[in-house]
């Protein structure tokens, strides 16, 4: 199982990679994060965390606790250095988002639950993808592709592959990727 955590170490050195043009940018002020989805994703993650560990998951576990230690870092910031007024459609994605980690935490059962936390993911990037299209540049795209990059090598390092243990991973590959396609888009579309 050697390579299993070696390349859970890749993956959180392309976390790292990737995170550098985000910070930069955020300390810049270029990208002002949403703080609503930070601290949402600092809960889902760290939940998805202890159900991958809990569920045996070993090496390919470490990327998303590292991801949860980012995310929080990320949130802490976004409170001092991102927006600080929300609508109200934001406010429905953080209740509809805590209901379901409600849910989470009384269902007791392990697949149904990160069943519930991709759902909470998704809800809680509604008003980041809604932010970026409207302000592309206050986004820093190369971080979430290779956020979809490091989930793909994460999946290879899972010690038990079962759904309960990919299916947060797996969904995150996916809103990372379409995030940093939707926000490469909006930007080629504005410049035209």
């Amino acid at each position: 199982m050697e390579y299993k955590a070696a390349l859970a170490t890749l993956a959180i050195v392309i976390s790292l990679i990737g995170y550098v043009p985000y910070f930069r940018d955020l300390l810049a002020g270029r990208t002002k994060p949403h703080a609503f989805s930070w601290g949402v994703w600092t809960v889902i993650t760290g939940l998805a965390f202890a159900i991958q560990f809990s569920e045996n998951a070993g090496a390919g576990a470490w990327v998303t606790g590292f991801t949860g230690l980012i995310c929080f870092t990320i949130f802490l910031l976004a409170l001092s250095k991102g927006k600080m007024s929300f609508p109200l459609i934001d406010w429905v994605c953080l209740i509809a988002a805590l209901i379901a980690l409600a849910l989470w935490w009384f269902a007791k059962l392990p697949l149904a639950s990160v069943a519930l936390l991709v759902a909470a993911d998704f809800i809680a990037f509604v008003p980041t993808f809604r932010k970026a299209y409207f302000k592309p540049y206050e986004d820093t795209p190369i971080t979430f592709g290779l956020n979809g990059f490091k989930f793909v090598i994460s999946l290879f390092a899972l010690e038990s592959l079962t759904l309960t243990t990919a299916l947060y991973p797996a969904s995150l590959v996916i809103t990372n990727w379409s995030f940093a396609a939707m926000v490469y888009l909006r930007r080629r579309q504005l410049r035209k």
